[in-house]
């Protein structure tokens, strides 16, 4: 059984949560809290696998509470907010670097036509983020050492294109935020190439991560529109409902209505855009995230003598779509979260390297 601790202040949708959790046979509801101060009384007494946690409460906010529950009784913590209010959409992604390890919309009532759906990611959610090994001051103080070999090229020597690269083309889902900040934060003012993204996120919640991503990048930070020219040392996140690609002019180009891919915004999608486009003058880089959304496209890239970069099993909050791409061999490099601007620096931009 996953023990649940729910963090909710309004009597309502407390009860909601638990009445969702407890239908799950997997889930065992061990306490509810109705403020931050007494979710973190409540993490110490029952030792719970997973806290869901809300953002705006009286006493202690979810921000707060997520910080000291991380200092003292670390635990997988999900966020469940409203996505339609900007102060906590903010605070979201503060809480994240905080700790929590994903954010997800409150579920909506019975009768909403994404009712269902809404509860089955909910679930899900919760039932994977169980697994996740979480240590104390995990967002900031987490520490990872890279050795030669897993920043070395794997299976054979890197693709030498000669500085001749036209673009980044970024996957993440599940942990992604906390990683597409190290590595647009990583990245100079004068990047010389665009940066295109597909970030999986609860709906309602981009523009917050827009604008988190810019306060803490030197590059600018867009949520793409369709025909947009691609500018160097800018990044252009896939808006919610639509397919982002790229055509070999340059301009993003959005599509609807494509049944053949299951995911909305999809990385599969923008990979295979890019490859068309630009052939192996593309870096596709793969982060946490569950599922196997652009592993087949990596491969396709490498294949074709493009360089790929998974993200490791270490930094990553779920290691599926990344650890697809290395079983598929489609992995040129495998790299800690807080190695990837590095390497993009270091591969568009070599002079840099040099004494």
């Amino acid at each position: 059984m996953i023990k649940v601790l729910i963090t909710e202040d309004s009597p309502v949708i407390r009860g909601y949560l638990k009445h969702i959790m407890s239908s799950d046979p997997e889930i065992e509801v061990v306490g509810t809290a109705q403020d931050g101060e007494e979710a973190v009384k409540m993490v110490a007494m029952y030792r719970p696998d997973v806290v869901t946690m809300d953002i705006h409460m009286p006493k202690m906010d979810g921000f707060e509470a997520t910080r000291k529950i991380m200092e003292t009784h670390p635990v997988p913590i999900v966020i469940v907010s409203a996505s339609w209010n900007p102060e906590e959409v903010d605070k979201t992604f503060r809480t994240m670097e905080a700790g929590a390890v994903a954010a997800l919309e409150k579920p909506r009532g019975m009768g909403h036509p994404n009712a269902n759906s809404s509860v089955r990611e909910l679930l899900q959610t919760v039932k994977l983020m169980s697994e996740v090994k979480v240590v104390r001051r995990w967002a900031k103080h987490r520490h990872t050492r890279v050795t030669p070999e897993s920043a070395a090229p794997v299976g054979g020597k890197a693709a030498k294109i000669e500085n001749d690269y036209q673009l980044v083309a970024i996957g993440a889902s599940t942990g992604g935020p906390l990683v597409l900040q190290a590595i647009l934060s990583g990245l100079p003012k004068d990047f010389p190439i665009p940066v295109a993204i597909v970030q999986h996120i609860a709906t309602g919640f981009l523009s917050g991560l827009r604008d988190w991503l810019a306060r803490n990048s030197k590059i600018q930070v867009h949520i793409a529109e369709n025909k947009e020219m691609l500018q160097p040392g800018h990044a252009y996140l896939a808006p919610d409902g639509f397919q982002m690609g790229v055509d070999k002019y340059g301009r993003i180009i959005m599509n609807k209505d494509m049944p053949q891919y299951t995911l909305c915004p999809s990385v599969s999608y923008l990979f295979r855009s890019v490859i068309e486009s630009y052939h192996n003058r593309v870096v596709c880089i793969l982060c946490t995230g569950m599922g196997r959304d652009g592993a087949d496209e990596m491969k396709l890239l490498r294949s074709q003598g493009g360089t790929t970069i998974a993200q490791d099993k270490e930094t990553s909050i779920v290691h599926g779509m990344p650890g697809e791409a290395i079983k598929l061999n489609g992995a040129t490099y495998i790299l800690p979260s807080n190695r990837i601007a590095e390497k993009l620096v270091n591969l568009v931009v070599p002079d840099r390297t040099k004494p």
